[in-house]
């Protein structure tokens, strides 16, 4: 008899998807490769060469007796000499002129009351050269003992038995003023040292008629007069 049953459904096979085929690979570039190893190599030891290279030229200046200071030579000095100049910088001779530290020997200068500003180079291969501003007295300030006082006020050294005594002399101001009241005090001693400057600039009763510049309880400035 013939057999009506349905008949079961076949299985399809699915079709199979197809990997796209990767390009075959290059041929490594093993010349380039080692190219590129010998020029970092070659740029590395390179490297080390420079700085051991410089490492050795630096010690051979530090040793070389060509950098060894022969002379120091001072500049614009008047009142402080420039052998007790070269004395206070400390500079020997015969130092390597690399190893000397210029703004150490500048501040050392200016420990000298008289210099107010001390610049120092190298001049290679072999010189110091010494360059000084000096401080100029405008006038004298009486603060228990004498000190001189500058263009800008300011108070630098006290006065020893051979200094001049040839300028105005300034009181009214009290040493605890100048500790207890610093910028009051400075701008009204500014005020009495430029008030010098103006009168050193005049012909009638200038400066050479003025004995002693006084500031009194009020903050007037006074003038008093060389007959009193």
């Amino acid at each position: 008899m013939r057999d009506f049953k349905p008949a079961k459904n076949a299985k399809v096979k699915s079709n199979r998807r197809l990997k796209p085929k990767r390009p075959p690979r290059p041929p490594r570039d093993w010349a380039g490769l080692f190219r590129k190893i010998f020029y970092v190599t070659a740029a590395t030891v390179s490297l080390v060469l420079i700085v051991a290279g410089g490492g050795l030229m630096a010690k051979s200046l530090f040793d070389s007796r060509y950098f060894k200071v022969s002379e120091v030579r001072v500049e614009n000095e008047s009142r402080v000499t420039a052998e007790e100049i070269a004395a206070l910088s400390d500079v020997r001779l015969g130092h390597n002129i690399f190893e000397l530290d210029l703004p150490r020997i500048g501040r050392k200068i200016e420990e000298n009351p008289w210099v107010k500003s001390a610049e120092v180079r190298r001049l290679f291969p072999r010189t110091v050269v010494i360059k000084v501003e000096e401080r100029s007295p405008k006038a004298v300030i009486n603060l228990d003992y004498l000190y001189y006082v500058d263009g800008d006020g300011e108070i630098f050294k006290v006065l020893e038995a051979n200094d001049s005594l040839d300028f105005p002399v300034i009181t009214g101001l009290e040493r605890k003023d100048l500790l207890e009241k610093p910028e009051e005090a400075q701008t009204r001693l500014k005020e009495m040292v430029e008030l010098v400057g103006e009168l050193a600039g005049r012909r009638i009763f200038g400066l050479e008629d003025v004995s002693e510049i006084h500031l009194d309880q009020t903050g007037e400035i006074v003038l008093y007069t060389c007959a009193g």
